[in-house]
């Protein structure tokens, strides 16, 4: 057997030339694409780590700020409530003194009015000395006339016979609460708080609106009603003063 030098020699060179080429134009261009690849994806996966440590602060931010609204909506609820008190024992006062002063003004009207059997002049004064003490009370401020009367509501219903309290809201019917203005959702949500304690469960409201109420909250239900407002101790203070009226007749 004859070995060809030259033929083995050329066919040497060439698988030389071939594998150059291939690692010129073939190999590394793919071990280029590959590493830029990687570089890619190495970058999103570092974008993603990224966005997940900012989500993370975020939500716990978000939960610092909630935590601390809910902190300071407490302490406003419950300065609200002291506030709305003691304006709301002034008032009183003030008004019970006003009707005094005009009773005592009119008495010589009245004991004529008794003579003559007008009983009616003594109604009317009755009514105005009233309608003066509702315009003194509805000076209140509007941010007070529902937080400050949330926690004598709800001691209303609390005091309730069992039987009574049993039947609020039973059902998943809601219960009517009637305010003097339109509550906030975060009068509303107090509000419901305040009564689901009250009655040891989770019931439902039914807000509504009567301006006549000045301020305050009344529950007016088919078994039970709660009046908290400055309407029921204005409606208390006519019957306290008719009365007066005629045990003196």
């Amino acid at each position: 057997m004859t070995i060809d030098w030259w033929t083995l020699a050329l066919q040497a060179i060439n698988a030389l030339v071939l594998v150059w080429l291939l690692s010129r134009f073939l190999f590394r261009p793919v071990v280029d694409i590959l590493a830029k690849r990687q570089a890619a994806a190495q970058g999103i996966v570092a974008q993603a780590q990224a966005a997940r440590a900012a989500a993370l602060e975020e939500k716990a931010k978000a939960q610092a700020e909630a935590a601390e609204l809910a902190a300071n909506r407490s302490a406003a609820m419950k300065a609200a409530s002291a506030d709305v008190a003691a304006q709301k024992a002034a008032l009183i006062a003030a008004a019970r003194e006003e009707a005094d002063k005009l009773r005592a003004d009119a008495e010589s009207d009245i004991a004529r009015a008794r003579a003559a059997g007008q009983h009616e002049v003594a109604d009317k004064a009755t009514d105005l000395a009233v309608d003066i003490a509702a315009r003194l009370l509805d000076r209140l401020p509007d941010e007070a006339r529902v937080a400050g009367f949330v926690d004598g509501l709800a001691q209303g219903v609390a005091a309730l016979p069992d039987e009574i309290r049993a039947k609020l809201g039973a059902d998943g019917a809601p219960l009517p609460i009637t305010a003097a203005r339109k509550m906030t959702d975060g009068e509303l949500s107090q509000c419901r708080d305040a009564l689901n304690k009250a009655l040891a469960r989770e019931i439902e409201i039914e807000a509504s609106v009567d301006p006549a109420l000045i301020a305050g909250l009344e529950i007016h239900a088919p078994h039970a009603e709660v009046r908290n407002s400055f309407r029921a101790d204005l409606d208390q203070l006519q019957a306290d003063l008719k009365r007066h009226d005629e045990f003196h007749a």
